[in-house]
């Protein structure tokens, strides 16, 4: 494990204001760059979010908690204190929220001009939208995505990663740490300010483009990486668990259907297809259903099938490639480890 000390972003003080899914998860990211994170939290519970005991708490372990009324006079006093002293606010109100407690963003800077201040909301600054109450799925609903991921009779969740994590928290954290780096040659601080659904239409720009290019169709389980090609979707095993195939590429499908040994009844020529592609599938069902998933796991190991097991999240914190990278620890619950690297 890399020494905190060693990290980039260490002696980074970051004040955090109580929030749900993608601050905190924003917030522990730049914690993992080595960033000292203080949040702040009223002293009742807002009942935001999924209750948990606190110890299981991953996306705000290691921070230091602080419990403020901000709507008190001594309470903003001390929140003006702590986020005069640092170096990053983040904050996750609805638009206007954070001018009406007192800490417009101009008023915070005139006192702390090197104070990056990363701003997410859920809908937007502006709009029909911006004032109402949403989660990761209502959000990806309106950006296209959510129609996309899925089966042909209905779309589906994809957890809360989507919006909430690779859209707005990723999003956030990219735009705070552009800041810093303009602030180390500028001195200057200032606000970063995007959205969980602008966040979500960041990812979506590779879709606009194969559209564009009518190498993509409007709906779910037609195109290349929706699951619509039968060498890029998940097959089910005769233990009824899964296994996920991405032989995109003619090299990989060839051995691909080496290893399935299906290179005599499956025509490589005839990958793409689309007039093959339900009988592709079905054919490829059929050789799946014939085997254990860890004894296709096994067949594909040495080869570049582009085939891997369907792990849970228990499975994927023991299996031994992923404890090889240190992605995972083991107390005091399995849990996700530090996930980039660095050395000089």
């Amino acid at each position: 494990m890399t020494d905190s000390a060693a990290l980039p972003l260490a002696g980074l003080k970051i004040i955090e204001l109580h929030a749900i899914g993608p601050v905190p998860f924003a917030g522990q990211l730049l914690r993992g760059l080595g960033a000292d994170v203080t949040r702040i939290s009223p002293p009742a519970d807002p009942g935001l979010g999924v209750s948990s005991d606190p110890k299981f708490d991953v996306s705000n372990a290691g921070k230091r908690p602080v419990a403020i009324d901000m709507k008190s006079a001594d309470g903003l006093a001390q929140a003006r204190s702590l986020i005069d002293a640092a170096d990053v606010l983040l904050e996750g109100f609805r638009p206007g929220v954070l001018e009406r407690l007192g800490l417009a963003p101009a008023q915070l800077l005139a006192s702390n001009p090197r104070l990056v201040v990363g701003r997410l909301s859920g809908w937007g600054s502006s709009g029909p939208l911006a004032e109402r109450a949403g989660h990761d799925i209502n959000y990806l609903g309106l950006t296209g995505l959510l129609n996309g991921i899925g089966a042909k009779d209905a779309p589906v969740p994809p957890l809360n990663v989507v919006g909430d994590y690779g859209g707005g928290a990723m999003h956030l954290a990219v735009g705070v740490l552009a800041a810093l780096v303009r602030r180390g040659i500028d001195g200057r601080g200032g606000v970063v300010e995007s959205s969980i659904l602008a966040g979500s239409v960041g990812l979506s720009p590779i879709f606009y483009g194969l559209l564009a290019a009518g190498a993509w169709k409007i709906g779910r389980g037609v195109n290349l990486l929706d699951g619509g090609a039968p060498y890029y979707r998940v097959y089910r095993t005769s233990d009824d668990r899964f296994v996920a195939v991405g032989a995109i590429e003619p090299k990989f499908y060839a051995q691909l259907l080496k290893v399935t040994g299906l290179e005599g009844t499956l025509d490589p020529r005839r990958q793409n297809d689309r007039a093959t592609w339900d009988e592709t599938a079905r054919v490829l069902a059929e050789r799946f259903a014939t085997r254990t998933r860890d004894d296709w796991a096994a067949a594909a190991a040495s080869s570049d099938a582009c085939l891997t097991p369907v792990l849970d999240f228990l499975e994927a914190a023991a299996h031994p490639h992923n404890l090889a990278n240190g992605l995972y620890r083991a107390e005091p619950f399995p849990q996700p480890d530090r996930t980039i690297a660095f050395a000089r």
